[in-house]
């Protein structure tokens, strides 16, 4: 396999991802083969956690779901961190959401 390891258009693969992804090389080929835009959703969801064990879940799930033929992180509102397009209805409505949580 390679050295540099594909990452998304906004965000990049942290180091625990590409150790998970690149373990299995099914998942590996799947995930170079994914769009960049692909691999940001699955990057941006990964690193939304806030608890690192729902990390090392999404981590692995990031893994299944490649297998499983998956091209974009299940239920997963989308990057908000893109600036090429403004955030969907649903993306708002988390944004909106969070902030109540958050006290403000």
């Amino acid at each position: 396999m390679a050295d540099t390891f594909p990452n998304g258009t906004v965000h990049q693969a942290p180091e625990d991802l590409q150790v998970a992804v690149r373990a299995n090389r099914g998942a590996f080929l799947l995930w170079d083969g994914l769009t960049p835009l692909g691999r940001n959703e699955f990057i941006c969801w990964v690193e939304d956690a806030k608890q690192p064990a729902t990390r090392q879940r999404r981590i692995q799930r990031t893994c299944e779901e490649l297998l499983e033929g998956k091209k974009r992180p299940c239920c997963w509102a989308g990057c908000i961190h893109r600036t090429d397009k403004p955030p969907s209805r649903w993306q708002q409505a988390v944004l909106v959401d969070r902030k109540k949580g958050s006290g403000g």
